[in-house]
């Protein structure tokens, strides 16, 4: 029996898709979406956690995405966890991306990146690839509370 591996995450885009052509004639956009939650504590203190997601999307929902989305935009995302290595110098380091096969983008375009609520999706989870090797897209973008993102 095989296993299930599912991701479903609803969440802002922390800064602009990053798009680009790999392979032959593929194209893979990178998106950094952050979720958050709230809770109040033992002590009666409200507290709030932002999680930063990394968002690897192949294909022409690649290219739909990095035309339409922008940060701040609020998105939908179904896809999978993949983990990925590569060599820096000398030391093997890992990512582990969701892989998206669905992208709806809700809410109205807060920055003029599209219109409406359209909802794409992937013929294959596996559309364009995943054997290309790229480059890592650097360190996750930090949280800071006085950004106009509202969470």
């Amino acid at each position: 029996m095989s296993g299930i591996n599912k991701v479903i995450i609803v969440g802002r885009l922390g800064q602009d898709p990053e798009m680009k052509a790999v392979g032959q004639g593929s194209t893979v956009t990178r998106l950094n979406v952050a979720t958050s939650e709230s809770w109040t504590d033992k002590t009666g203190n409200k507290q709030e956690r932002t999680e930063w997601h990394r968002i690897t999307v192949w294909g022409k929902l690649a290219e739909l995405c990095g035309k339409y989305l922008a940060k701040g935009r609020m998105v939908y995302v179904e896809g999978k966890l993949q983990t990925r290595s590569w060599e820096d110098n000398g030391q093997k380091k890992y990512a582990t991306d969701i892989v998206a096969s669905t992208v709806q983008f809700l809410g109205g375009a807060s920055t003029g990146a599209g219109a409406g609520n359209n909802n794409y999706q992937n013929d294959s989870m596996n559309q364009g690839g995943g054997d290309f090797n790229f480059q890592d897209f650097g360190p996750e973008p930090s949280f800071n509370q006085s950004e106009d993102i509202p969470f």
